[in-house]
C-alpha cells in the first residue's frame, strides 16, 4: 500500500484545554533516535487509547538519518497549521522541520493554513484519513481530541501528536523540554536586568507555559537573587497588537527585561521601542532585527523527529501507545538555545555554556531543590530532581514569579 504523510502543525492550542488533560501519571519510556546538535551560539503501541503522561528515555543519535539508496517515493506529506510560517516563531519553525523532512526525503509537503482547532480540525483530520493519508502529525494541544477520535475511525492511519498526552494503538505524542534552553535563557536575562524587574508576555496558564515561567525565574535568579518576574496573560497564542499591549504594560511597570511564550515578535518591538532587553522563543530567525535589545531564545529543531518518525512507517511501525510517547531535550537536539544578542556578555556566555553543559550530562537539572512556589510553600525538597510527570502537571508558580496561574 503506498504510504502517504500528513503533518497537522499549529501553537498549542487551550479552547479545548480541560482541567483533566494535565494529570500527572506512571512514567513509560520510549526513545526516538534523533541526530544531536546542541546550539548555543553568536513502533507498535498499546491497543487501548490512553490519557496519561510519559516520559520518555534518553535519545541517543542515529548513525545516519536516512537509509542509503532508501525510496520514499510512495509517500505524501501534508501540513496544516493554525497560523502561517511567516510569525517567525512556532509555526515557522516548524515549517523548517517540514523543510528538513522534504529534503531528507526527497519528497514534497502539502501545506495547508489556518486551521481552526475544533470541529473544523476533527473534519479535515477525517477527510485526510478518508484521501489515503496513514501518517498524520498534528502539533496543536487543542487537536488531541479531534485526533483521537479520528484515530479510531482508521487503524491502519499512523497519528503523530505534538505536545499533547492522549494515546491509543495509532496514536503517539512528541514534545520536548524547553524548560531546559528556558532556564539558560533566564540566566541571560537576569545577568542583563539592571533593576532585578523581569517581565514575562505569555498566553494561557497550562503547565507548559507555567514551567516554562519558572525555568526562566529560577535562571534569572541564579544570577541576580532578588530578581521577579512579572506575568502578563495574553489568552492568545498570535495576536501582535495584543502581545505588544501586554510587553508594555509591563515595561511601564519597571521590567527592564522581557521574556515570552507567544507566536509573534511583538514582544521584541515593544522592548526595542523603550530600548529594553528581550528574549524570544521558538526561533532566533529575527534576532538580527533587534542588534541591540536581543539576547537569545529557545528554540527547537523538529526535523530529527519528523524524519524518524516518517521513516518509521516507511518501515511498517507506527510509533504509538504509551511506547509512542517522545519528550526530546536539549541532549537529543531537539531543544535548543538560539544566537547571543551583541549585549550578551563573554562572561555570562560562559557560565550559561557551563550550565548547558551540565544539563547535557545530567549533572544538572534546573527544577532541583529546595524550591519553593511563590507563596513561599516549599514544593520540591532540598536535592530532589522533579520527575517529568510532576512537571508536566506543574501549575503553581515559583519563588520570585509576581501573577497567578489562574490566569
Amino acid at each position: 500500500m503506498p504510504l502517504k504523510v500528513l503533518l497537522c502543525s499549529q501553537p498549542i492550542g487551550y479552547n479545548s484545554i480541560r482541567g483533566d488533560q494535565m494529570k500527572k501519571s506512571k512514567l513509560s519510556i520510549f526513545a526516538f533516535s534523533l541526530a544531536a546538535a546542541l546550539g548555543v551560539a553568536a513502533c507498535g503501541g498499546s491497543d487501548a487509547a490512553s490519557d496519561t503522561t510519559s516520559a520518555p528515555a534518553e535519545t541517543t543519535a542515529p548513525a545516519e538519518t536516512t537509509a542509503p539508496g532508501a525510496d520514499y517515493s510512495n509517500l505524501k506529506v501534508a501540513v496544516i497549521y493554525i497560523g502561517v510560517p511567516g510569525d517567525a516563531g512556532y509555526t515557522y519553525q516548524h515549517d523548517q522541520g517540514i523543510a528538513g523532512l522534504e529534503a531528507a526525503l526527497g519528497i514534497e509537503v502539502t501545506r495547508l493554513e489556518n486551521i481552526p482547532e475544533g470541529a473544523e480540525s476533527t473534519a479535515t483530520f477525517d477527510k485526510l484519513a478518508r484521501d489515503g493519508y496513514n501518517l498524520i502529525f498534528g502539533t496543536s494541544f487543542g487537536y488531541m481530541d479531534p485526533m483521537l477520535e479520528t484515530a479510531g475511525k482508521y487503524p491502519d492511519v499512523c497519528f503523530q501528536h505534538g505536545t499533547g498526552y492522549k494515546t491509543a494503538a495509532n496514536l503517539g505524542t512528541y514534545f520536548g523540554a524547553a524548560e531546559e534552553a528556558r532556564y539558560l535563557s533566564g540566566i541571560a536575562a537576569g545577568a542583563a536586568s539592571k533593576n532585578g524587574k523581569l517581565g514575562y508576555v505569555a498566553a494561557f496558564p497550562i503547565p507548559e507555559v507555567v514551567r516554562g515561567i519558572n525555568a526562566f525565574t529560577l535562571g534569572a535568579r541564579s544570577v541576580n537573587p532578588k530578581a521577579t518576574v512579572q506575568v502578563s496573560w495574553t489568552s492568545t497564542w498570535f495576536d501582535p497588537a495584543k502581545e505588544k499591549e501586554a510587553a508594555q504594560s509591563l515595561l511601564q511597570a519597571g521590567a527592564d527585561v522581557l521574556g515570552m511564550h507567544q507566536d509573534s515578535t511583538a514582544t521584541g518591538e515593544a522592548a526595542k521601542e523603550a530600548g529594553a532587553k528581550w528574549v524570544g522563543y521558538n526561533s532566533d530567525t529575527l534576532a538580527g532585527n533587534f542588534p541591540d535589545t536581543w539576547l537569545t531564545a529557545p528554540i527547537w529543531d523538529w526535523a530529527p523527529y519528523y524524519i524518524q518518525a516518517a521513516m518509521a512507517v516507511a518501515g511498517g511501525s507506527c510509533p504509538a501507545g504509551d511506547a509512542g510517547q517522545f519528550y526530546g531535550n536539549m541532549k537529543d537536539g531537539t531543544v535548543k538555545l538560539g544566537v547571543f544578542g551583541t549585549s550578551v556578555s563573554a562572561e555570562t556566555q560562559a557560565l550559561i555554556a557551563t550550565k548547558a553543559a551540565a544539563i547535557i550530562d545530567g549533572s544538572f537539572a534546573p527544577f532541583t531543590g529546595p524550591i519553593k512556589d511563590n507563596a513561599g510553600k516549599e514544593q520540591i525538597a532540598a536535592g530532589v530532581v522533579a520527575p517529568l510527570g510532576d512537571l508536566l502537571g506543574q501549575m503553581y508558580f515559583v519563588e520570585g514569579v509576581i501573577g497567578s496561574t489562574k490566569g
